[in-house]
């Protein structure tokens, strides 16, 4: 894939071109003329809908046969490994708009032109400017906007994470650090892709058990990223990558992996052997050496992804947020989805209503 194909991407494009060519289980990638990534996969409507409301249709009678129904083959516009959707730069959005239509031929009910960014603290104003005109012409074509996820950030505006958390409050403050004392029982190796240890198939195959057993307890179960996938990203030097693994009593209990892209430390992938992980509170333990290498190497954001957005919160993330542009092909449907997709957007609700709770267990 063109490096130029995009002005608004948070990730090196060479992770885009690796899902094209190894797509997560059950996708079909597709792409048009101007590079635009894509891929049709079945779709639970449901999938962001608010906790109450999945409740609610598990238990009516019947709500097993509904939650069938409500999961329709749909096309999506972007990729599950990019942060937004990768946008050609050079490309009037009238014009992008007709290379998505295009690319879709209407093979499905459901078209979403997923991650578009919303006023983006992480971009510049040029590009912000061309997806607020994108989403303004979406809707001109007959696509209704809806909210999408949070995508966690930290600034590097500090000199010590001791100072970071300093910035937190005084309870927050004293729970992180209760938990960072399993710290002392870790040991932590930080390697790059394309290493020649990357080229153990033992080694490969541990780090993707790790990641299907974070899948596993996963909420959401949309995008199950194959063995080939990751091995094609971890044994990529020009990824610039960095594997950060996690071992207590000389044995694995973790990684996670980043990548370093324009100044930036961009957290992508992680795997935990439980229940150990979650007994040396890897996830906590993670977050703040995540902030210690970006500070350490200069870095001016670190940023955190979009899964977890409570806990995130709670360890001290910004948030900025993205839209969909929903095209549904039959007009009474599009009416009706349009009618209820405010039931869709729990993560502008949660941040809105109650970003300081306390966090889950992770």
């Amino acid at each position: 894939m063109n490096d130029s194909v995009s002005h608004d991407r948070l990730e090196p494009p060479g992770l885009w071109q690796h899902f094209m060519d190894h797509p997560p289980v059950g996708f079909e990638v597709c792409g048009s003329a101007a590079s635009v990534p894509g891929f049709f996969a079945d779709f639970d409507l449901l999938t962001t809908a608010e906790d109450d409301l999945q409740r609610r249709v598990a238990a009516i009678p019947g709500g097993r046969w509904l939650r069938r129904l409500l999961r329709w083959r749909t096309c999506f516009v972007g990729t599950t490994v990019s942060e937004y959707a990768p946008l050609p730069a050079r490309r009037a959005p009238t014009e992008v708009i007709g290379e998505i239509l295009g690319m879709w031929a209407r093979r499905t009910q459901l078209l979403i032109l997923k991650d578009i960014p919303d006023r983006s603290p992480l971009l510049d104003a040029v590009t912000n400017g061309f997806a607020t005109t994108l989403l303004t012409q979406c809707e001109e074509q007959g696509f209704f906007i809806v909210e999408g996820q949070a995508l966690a950030y930290v600034p590097i505006d500090f000199a010590s994470t001791d100072e970071f958390l300093g910035r937190l409050s005084s309870g927050r403050r004293r729970d992180i650090r209760r938990k960072l004392r399993a710290r002392a029982e870790l040991s932590l190796e930080v390697i790059e892709t394309g290493c020649e240890r990357l080229q153990d198939e033992a080694f490969l195959n541990e780090l993707y058990e790790q990641y299907l057993e974070v899948y596993a307890q996963s909420e959401i179960h949309f995008d199950m990223l194959s063995r080939e996938f990751f091995r094609a990203i971890l044994q990529d030097a020009s990824l610039q990558g960095r594997l950060f693994l996690y071992s207590r009593e000389g044995r694995l209990i973790g990684h996670n992996l980043c990548f370093i892209h324009e100044g930036m430390l961009v957290d992508k992938y992680v795997g935990f052997r439980y229940p150990a992980a979650r007994e040396a509170n890897l996830y906590f333990v993670s977050w703040i050496e995540n902030l210690a290498y970006a500070l350490e190497h200069g870095l001016r954001c670190y940023i955190a992804g979009w899964t977890d957005p409570k806990i995130k919160a709670y360890l001290g993330a910004s948030f900025t947020f993205t839209r969909h542009a929903v095209y549904v092909r039959n007009g009474l449907l599009r009416r009706l989805l349009k009618s209820i997709s405010g039931w869709f957007e729990s993560d502008r609700q949660w941040f809105e209503e109650d970003k300081n709770a306390s966090p889950p267990h992770s």
